[in-house]
């Protein structure tokens, strides 16, 4: 009997692909790897031959206040590491944390130099007993050793520099132009603002409206005061609409508009 059985067919094998890691062309990468590795000893080698000790310290800039061994002595104190490495930022800032110094520009010159350029200072006005503000109301010199006498003196309590030194600057020229010269200005405790002029008059301001009764002094009082300032001792705007005078001896009130009421605060 014949058996017809099922022919055993041989099966292929699968292709398979081959996997990631055999993919990577791993002496392409060792390549790579040694360029950059090339790349970053020849860039340290560089740093190093660059980085060289500072050996010089050029100082520029109109010295009036700052002494030129004031500055290298600064930039001496924030010097840790070679030109190259040098933090250009820190250097700045020891140098501007000098008294009479207001910023200074630092600059690196090859191959073994710092340039620094610096400006000064400029007092504008006197702040309290011994303080120094510049144009921008700053109060720069807490203790000055020396205060140029022909500043106009500006006082107030601590945080109120800027506002005193605004109203100063919105007062001066405008004064002059009448024929009065701004020589001071206070604030107290209490917010009370009065302004003195240069031959000792004093113009009581008090606590509210203050630039609407300056504006009210320059306006109406200044052009009669301008004439009779060596009567008067001082002008009262702490009134809704008027002013008062006080004179050093007894003197008719010609011009001046005075409120019988009590001046406001």
């Amino acid at each position: 009997m014949l058996n017809f059985g099922k022919r055993n067919r041989r099966t292929k094998p699968k292709r398979t692909e081959p996997s990631l890691l055999q993919r990577i062309d791993w002496r392409s990468i060792g390549m790579a790897t040694l360029a950059v590795s090339g790349f970053a000893v020849i860039a340290l080698s560089l740093m190093a031959a660059l980085d060289r000790p500072v050996r010089r310290i050029v100082v520029e800039g109109p010295f009036l206040r700052v002494a030129p061994p004031e500055i290298e002595s600064a930039v001496n104190v924030a010097i840790e590491a070679g030109l190259a490495s040098l933090d250009l930022d820190q250097v700045r800032q020891c140098i501007e944390d000098l008294p009479w110094v207001d910023s200074a520009v630092v600059q690196r010159r090859w191959p073994d130099s710092v340039r620094v350029v610096v400006v000064e200072q400029v007092a504008a006005a006197q702040w309290n007993d011994s303080g120094l503000l510049n144009a921008r109301g700053e109060l720069f010199i807490r203790n000055a050793r020396y205060v140029p006498p022909e500043l106009p003196l500006l006082a107030g309590p601590p945080g109120s520099e800027a506002d005193v030194a605004q109203l100063y600057l919105d007062a001066q020229g405008r004064l002059i132009e009448t024929g009065l010269r701004l020589t001071g200005i206070r604030v107290d405790d209490r917010g009370a603002w009065e302004i003195e002029l240069d031959n000792g008059l004093m113009v009581r301001l008090g606590r509210q409206a203050v630039t609407e009764r300056l504006e009210r002094f320059i306006r109406l009082a200044s052009p009669m005061v301008a004439k009779r300032t060596e009567e008067i001792r001082y002008v009262d705007m702490r009134y809704t609409n008027g002013f008062s005078i006080g004179w050093n001896k007894r003197s008719a009130v010609a011009g001046a508009s005075i409120e019988e009421v009590a001046p406001d605060a």
